[in-house]
């Protein structure tokens, strides 16, 4: 397994009711191309009348990216955004000098037995870009370019790849695919981008014919091309980029500087962060990094 150069086990996280597989930050890795964050969510099974409720919190320096398999969240934040995602569309929000938001289940899925399941992420912004106006798009599932090749569907999500390239806004060259297998078919992954990595949703799957246990992120070598193979129905993401340069990440807060992390902190406790349309909840600052607490979606 000459072409991974490592390969990252999941720290579980109870995100209140469900669980959350978390690939990065790691101890090992921190990105991958601009990916800080990397949360295999679910899939959790809610009764009638439980779901997920994500209190309002902020978020700066960074983009958050929601891709779902199943199910459905409703996406609040302070710029007045209002959408529901279902399985194939992107929710991306920009939150660049600041923004809040709200994650939580739609209304319509409490009512009957739910099912949330899918992956969720977080783009660092070049330095450039950190302190940009915030913004939200939804993207359909319609709207993103979607192949199959001998047997192998794949939908570009984000970026470029395959002489392709994704309608979502981004600010730095990426690659974020959602690719499914049939049994016995093959994709051959080329090196197009300097850091590049592969998640296994299930099993089934092999890196140049060596087997890939599910639930790992195998974050391949500096332009390996790899042969990502299946022996029955699975399901793999791509994630990668160029590097964006060294992020700080606490709680919810990323940046290139320490000290903007610093002045968020201040800004959430003091209330001046913008406020969430049809919100009156909010989740506290941590009082220490490394305490148990709510996780932000």
């Amino acid at each position: 397994m000459d072409s991974i150069q490592h390969l990252i086990e999941p720290h579980v996280q109870d995100l209140g009711g469900f669980q959350a597989r978390r690939l990065l930050p790691s101890d090992m890795l921190t990105l991958v191309g601009p990916f800080i964050f990397f949360d295999h969510l679910g899939p959790a099974v809610f009764p009638p009348g439980k779901g997920v409720d994500v209190r309002p919190h902020p978020h700066i320096n960074l983009a958050t990216v929601t891709y779902l398999f199943e199910g459905a969240l409703l996406h609040r934040d302070s710029v007045g955004s209002n959408q529901e995602i279902r399985p194939g569309a992107v929710n991306w929000m920009t939150a660049g000098r600041g923004i809040v938001h709200s994650e939580r289940t739609p209304d319509h899925e409490r009512s009957k037995e739910a099912t949330l399941h899918g992956i969720q992420t977080w783009v660092a912004l070049p330095d450039e870009h950190e302190e940009t106006e915030p913004w939200f798009r939804h993207h359909p599932a319609t709207d993103l370019p979607a192949w199959e090749e001998a047997g192998v569907a794949i939908t570009l999500i984000a970026g470029k790849a395959y002489g392709r390239q994704s309608p979502v806004q981004t600010f730095s060259p990426m690659i974020y695919l959602d690719v499914q297998f049939s049994a016995g078919t093959h994709l051959t992954l080329p090196g197009d981008y300097p850091e590049q990595a592969v998640y296994s949703v299930t099993e089934g799957l092999q890196i140049n014919d060596a087997p890939l246990e599910q639930h790992r992120l195998a974050v391949l070598g500096s332009g390996a091309s790899v042969d990502i193979s299946a022996d029955r129905s699975a399901r793999c993401i791509v994630v990668g980029g160029e590097p964006v340069g060294e992020r700080h990440k606490w709680w919810n807060f990323v940046s290139s500087r320490l000290e903007r992390i610093e002045q968020a902190k201040r800004d959430w406790q003091e209330g001046r962060f913008g406020q969430v349309p049809q919100e009156t909840e909010f989740i506290p600052l941590p009082e220490e990094p490394n305490r148990k607490r709510e996780q932000p979606l």
